[in-house]
């Protein structure tokens, strides 16, 4: 059985020294520097559609932006932690129509989003170093997730500092944009480096026309 995402960890906003983060269970989940890039990748996915699938609401930086976007139509987050939802509504108590977050455990959910709904995904859930490393896991997991693409579908996950394609086995092609970044000197999810070039990558489900 694929393993939940933690139950009921001790999440916390916490803002010192002009410095914005959202923990779960200590670690760092989300910070509030990564929001040009998280506005980048949302501006990217909105390229190829207009309505999109998220999983992971975080700080909802990249929420927003996508709702807001004049093409999209409807975008749905799935979040599991209730606590982040409310934190995000506090801080965002009008939100776009276009915008509906779902209370879920993706691992959950993903059996039950049918087929070709989403033109696009952003993925960037918190999730355990065991869970994110366990290939087994994501063997299972993807194809569902894909199915929910329509053909051509686009599906982007969190920017990295490493220039890698990790999720490539599962697709026909992807693309990868470069950009600089400024994290704060306290951020440690950055391989130890607090300013560089991160790397957005997309994938793209086969539109089936390949062969044609």
């Amino acid at each position: 059985m694929i393993p939940a995402q933690p139950e009921n960890p001790h999440i916390e906003l916490v803002g010192t020294n002009g410095e914005v983060s959202l923990l779960i269970d200590g670690e760092q989940a989300m910070q509030a520097w990564e929001r040009e890039l998280m506005n980048d990748s949302a501006d990217i996915l909105c390229t190829h559609g207009s309505e999109f699938l998220e999983v992971g609401l975080g700080l909802g930086i990249s929420a927003l932006r996508i709702a807001h976007n004049p093409r999209t139509r409807r975008h749905v987050v799935i979040e599991k932690y209730p606590t982040v939802i409310e934190l995000f509504h506090a801080r965002h108590p009008a939100p776009p129509p276009t915008l509906e977050i779902v209370e879920a455990d993706f691992f959950s959910a993903v059996w039950n989003l049918g087929v070709e709904r989403f033109d696009g995904i952003f993925f960037d859930p918190f999730l355990p170093a065991a869970v994110r490393s366990n290939q087994r896991i994501w063997d299972e997991v993807m194809p569902p997730l894909i199915r929910s693409l329509r053909p051509g579908g686009a599906f982007l996950p969190c920017f990295t500092t490493q220039p890698t394609l990790y999720w490539m086995s599962y697709f026909e092609r992807a693309t990868v944009v470069r950009c600089p970044y400024t994290a704060y000197p306290t951020t440690y999810y950055t391989q130890g480096m607090t300013s560089g070039n991160a790397y957005i990558p997309c994938y793209f489900k086969s539109s089936g026309r390949e062969a044609l």
